[in-house]
């Protein structure tokens, strides 16, 4: 590293000697993205991004349960509806599948199919959507 041994009057005066070496603009341009890039792009990414607990994960396992890609956009697409109308624990129908939602975290918590909902209760919701 340099020993800065000039006298400066200035900031401006030690940023224009030092950060515009031929070394620093190669590192300082390189690669660079806005903060409101970098923003928008993961919101984005996230706006269609669903996740399944380890739990959701066992129980689609456990009951042999698999998503189309038809079914999947729905369940994001209620989940999407869910979040609009400012519902937090969502119980979600596609089909004859029900899951209940996080849906601030868009997390599936748990899956059932119409063996499980016969009994048609579900506990700790606060509103459902029926795709």
């Amino acid at each position: 590293m340099e020993k800065i041994t000039n006298r400066f009057t200035s900031i401006e005066q030690v940023a224009g000697k030092y950060l515009t070496s031929p070394e620093y603009a190669k590192t300082a341009g390189a690669g660079r993205i806005s903060f409101e890039e970098i923003l928008k792009e993961k919101q984005s990414g996230r706006a269609s991004e669903l996740k399944f607990s380890k739990h959701a994960s066992m129980r689609l396992e456990k009951r042999n349960i698999s998503l189309t890609e038809e079914q999947n956009a729905r369940l994001e697409n209620g989940v999407a509806k869910a979040g609009e109308k400012g519902i937090r624990e969502s119980l979600v129908m596609v089909d004859s599948l029900a899951f209940i939602v996080n849906v601030p975290s868009k997390t599936v918590v748990t899956a059932m199919d119409q063996m499980e909902t016969q009994n048609n209760i579900f506990t700790n919701i606060d509103g459902a959507v029926i795709i």
